[in-house]
């Protein structure tokens, strides 16, 4: 059996509980550009945190590290989730034991329905979302179950890629930009609709642009900058730090 070793007191979190996702000293690349710079971080069960940072700063970069896609390449360091090692995993086995990734282009799949998406997604029996209990959390989904994916609105398609990836019944959801383009309307129910998942347990790692939103939401957040931390602490405390905002985040 692997046994996550304890990342919980680090430079960047001195918390004291046990993590359930653990980046140790992750370093990246995108062919010759050195992107992440040995980060390290918890993130604890059932905790929503913001990752923040000026463009380029590396926070998709980071996401994409720790769902083991091929690019960018993590040359270096330790991801862990719920005592298996990541780092020593394909994308598609990171995916089987729980990570799962809402890319910014939502990636709908042209030619299916909504249902469709969510069965292709689907493990077979579901433990713990049936296609029922994904209508309940999205409603709009299932009123549109049998149109085309690829013909739903934006926020629509929004929450169809993130019922998508809780069809798989996974323990940590990452999204990468899940308000880009969306009205302010769409993102309340999408922050509903996280704020819901969070109350059953779900642990979300959340990359976004609009910082104030996501900082509202969250519980904790990370800022990067130039590919490494510069804060790693609560997000009501970066809220109260105008100093902070301006400096990292220009807000």
């Amino acid at each position: 059996m692997n046994v996550r070793p304890d990342f919980s007191k680090n430079a960047n979190h001195a918390e004291t509980a046990p993590a359930y996702l653990s980046v140790w000293d992750m370093h990246a690349y995108y062919g010759e550009s050195y992107i992440i710079q040995g980060i390290s971080f918890n993130v604890h069960e059932g905790e929503i945190l913001a990752l923040l940072g000026r463009n380029g700063a590396g926070k998709t970069t980071t996401l994409r590290a720790i769902a083991r896609l091929d690019d960018p390449q993590m040359n270096h360091g330790e991801v862990w989730l719920d005592h298996q090692p990541l780092h020593t995993m394909k994308s598609h086995e990171a995916a089987t034991v729980g990570l799962g990734l809402v890319p910014e282009d939502r990636r709908i799949i042209p030619g299916l329905t909504v249902e469709e998406n969510l069965q292709l997604a689907q493990i077979a029996p579901p433990i713990g979302w049936s296609l029922e209990r994904l209508y309940d959390l999205f409603p709009r989904l299932g009123e549109r179950r049998k149109q085309e994916g690829v013909t739903l609105s934006g926020g629509e398609q929004q929450m169809l890629s993130i019922a998508r990836a809780l069809a798989r019944d996974i323990k940590v959801l990452l999204l990468d930009e899940p308000y880009e383009g969306l009205a302010p309307v769409i993102v309340d129910e999408i922050e509903k609709t996280l704020r819901l998942i969070k109350e059953q347990g779900m642990t979300t790692i959340l990359v976004e642009q609009n910082a104030v939103r996501a900082l509202q939401l969250a519980d904790r957040a990370i800022i990067l900058d130039t590919g490494s931390i510069v804060f790693d602490g609560s997000a009501a405390e970066v809220l109260e730090n105008e100093e902070l905002r301006a400096e990292y985040l220009a807000i």
